[in-house]
């Protein structure tokens, strides 16, 4: 365990470093499952994440040490439940503008929990919350971004991609999870505040496939759709042939565009 010196409040100031872990979710849950005092903003960093989790239970294959696997640890007891995926909207935030101080162009957030460059898979979000009542108690933030890792199992290599793939040279990991936290404080203060407009129309700007025609399949069927929006809820907005329909997760998939 360590204090950092980033420019932050609170987000990454408590920085616990691991070797090797299942995942960094399950190790900090274990963490507050024991009722240990732990500040908001704590991060858990790994080295070696053997069994990290996408959603719906995806597994996240990463090479030891040269990736990001994180969790991060929060307390929105101020968010309604119906507002829920508004996180989802800052941790997104902050990890696309994470990424893009060193990528100036091309990182997107793909609806719900990816992060993309171009058409390829740089990383994956997976929020765990814990309710009471009508009340979110704590919240905990899986990352993981491929960072320094250049080679991908066959059946994922023409969809996945990373930062020295996009670079062409290795990338300090500290140094994208100063910015990664300096982004996830700037936009989780701007939730707290309710500034729900500025975060909806700043996540809809980094949308990947906004306005743009696309095939999507859903119910065993492909369509060609324009992506148009995303409501409160997090469900996807899309126009189509049908007009105009919303999405809940897992009820449509990207095609994957080469």
């Amino acid at each position: 365990m360590q204090n950092n010196t980033f420019s932050t409040l609170f987000v990454g100031q408590n920085l616990i470093k691991l070797k090797e872990v299942d995942s960094t979710n399950n190790f900090l849950k274990e963490m507050l499952s024991k009722s240990e005092p732990l500040a908001e903003g704590t991060v858990i960093m790994a080295d070696n994440q053997f069994s990290g989790r996408g959603q719906q239970q995806s597994i996240w294959q990463t090479e030891p040490g040269k990736n990001i696997s994180m969790s991060l640890y929060l307390k929105p007891v101020f968010l309604p439940i119906d507002k829920q995926f508004y996180l989802n909207m800052v941790v997104s935030l902050a990890v696309s503008e994470g990424l893009s101080q060193f990528v100036r162009e091309g990182i997107r957030i793909k609806w719900p929990n990816d992060i993309y460059y171009l058409n390829k898979k740089i990383g994956g979000i997976l929020i765990e919350n814990t309710l009471t009542g009508t009340t979110i108690k704590s919240s905990v933030i899986g990352i993981g971004l491929n960072i320094n890792q250049v080679n991908f199992i066959e059946s994922i290599r023409n969809k996945a991609t990373s930062l020295i793939q996009i670079l062409q040279k290795e990338t300090h990991l500290i140094d994208i999870l100063e910015k990664i936290s300096i982004f996830m404080e700037k936009y989780y203060l701007l939730l707290k505040s309710g500034n729900y407009d500025i975060l909806h129309k700043n996540y809809l700007k980094q949308l990947y496939h906004i306005n743009v025609k696309a095939s999507y399949l859903h119910n065993g069927e492909i369509f060609e759709g324009v992506i148009t929006g995303v409501e409160d809820g997090g469900q996807l907005v899309v126009e189509s042939d049908k007009g105009r329909e919303v999405f809940n997760l897992k009820e449509i998939e990207f095609i994957h565009t080469k």
